[in-house]
């Protein structure tokens, strides 16, 4: 496999500064040395450029630096459809999670509108009309799938990015009551933690992986750190008790390896202010690895 690196250093769609340093914390934490030790060709392609919040102004509360994440959005796009064309796969290095709706649409313009496996503590189903942050990292997932404001949702002039019945949340622990209703009058299939805790993460990726297959072109994960629980990650923007485990999350991404149907790959939301000795830009490092097919034996 031939993998290349595009980090996104922003944090333009969170409520805290940090998230524009998680691609460095990565990279530091031996991505490149960890993937060519297990036998994968890496390029890494650097960081797209992306201004920062002090350079920038909020034109509209609701939908906060609208236009700089639709401009990001289009760089990324093009890093990704360049990467899938030249037979490489995009992984992908937050920054907020609002970087998604780029990675996604950069998917689309080549392979179309695949399946995605959300792993995340939050939905990231709101849109202009529910959101109480204005906050575009609590609505990517709801812009990919055609929901929200109109300039966002078309960003790349693709819409939607993925269809609902192909979506897949994992993890899920902290929902807006508003989101949660859309969501459930959605097509997006949702696992909570819940669900985790009584079917056990096996089973759940089973029949995530099962969904977010159905289209037959594969699937892509964005992965989002804080889906983990507090005792296991520190460096995150919003830390939500009651997460998967260690091995919970190593699990998920091994099942994900064995499946082959894996064609992208973002790991979010690495917030190394935050973080202690590098930790949690560390297991974002071995989970990438797994997903990308290391095994114990």
């Amino acid at each position: 496999m031939k993998i290349t690196v595009i980090g996104v250093p922003t944090d333009f769609g969170a409520n805290r500064r940090g998230t524009d340093m998680g691609p460095s914390a990565i990279r530091y934490a031996g991505l490149k040395d960890k993937l060519e030790a297990m036998g994968l060709e890496v390029f890494d392609a650097g960081n797209i450029h992306v201004a920062i919040p002090e350079t920038a102004i909020i034109t509209d509360s609701r939908v906060k630096y609208l236009d700089e994440i639709i401009d990001m959005s289009d760089r990324l796009a093009d890093k990704i459809e360049q990467s899938l064309k030249d037979g490489r796969f995009p992984l992908v290095l937050g920054g907020d999670h609002s970087i998604s709706i780029g990675t996604m649409t950069g998917i689309a313009r080549v392979k179309g509108q695949v399946g995605i496996i959300w792993v995340d503590a939050h939905g990231d189903f709101n849109t202009l009309e529910t959101t109480s942050s204005g906050n575009i990292h609590g609505m990517s997932l709801s812009a990919i799938v055609g929901r929200g404001h109109y300039n966002l949702i078309n960003s790349g002039h693709i819409c939607p990015k993925a269809y609902e019945k192909q979506a897949v949340l994992v993890g899920t622990r902290a929902l807006d009551d508003e989101e949660r209703l859309l969501l459930k009058r959605s097509d997006v299939s949702v696992f909570t933690i819940q669900d985790i805790d009584e079917l056990g993460i096996a089973e759940v990726m089973r029949q995530a992986i099962n969904i977010a297959a159905r289209s037959g072109r594969g699937f892509h994960v964005s992965f989002d750190m804080d889906v983990l629980d507090t005792s296991v990650v520190s460096g995150v923007g919003t830390p939500v008790c009651g997460g998967l485990s260690y091995r919970e999350a190593h699990l998920a991404m091994e099942m994900i390896a064995r499946s082959k149907q894996l064609i992208a790959l973002e790991i979010v939301e690495v917030n190394p202010i935050l973080d202690q000795s590098n930790k949690t830009a560390q297991l974002a490092v071995e989970l990438a690895c797994s997903a990308l097919g290391k095994t114990i034996f």
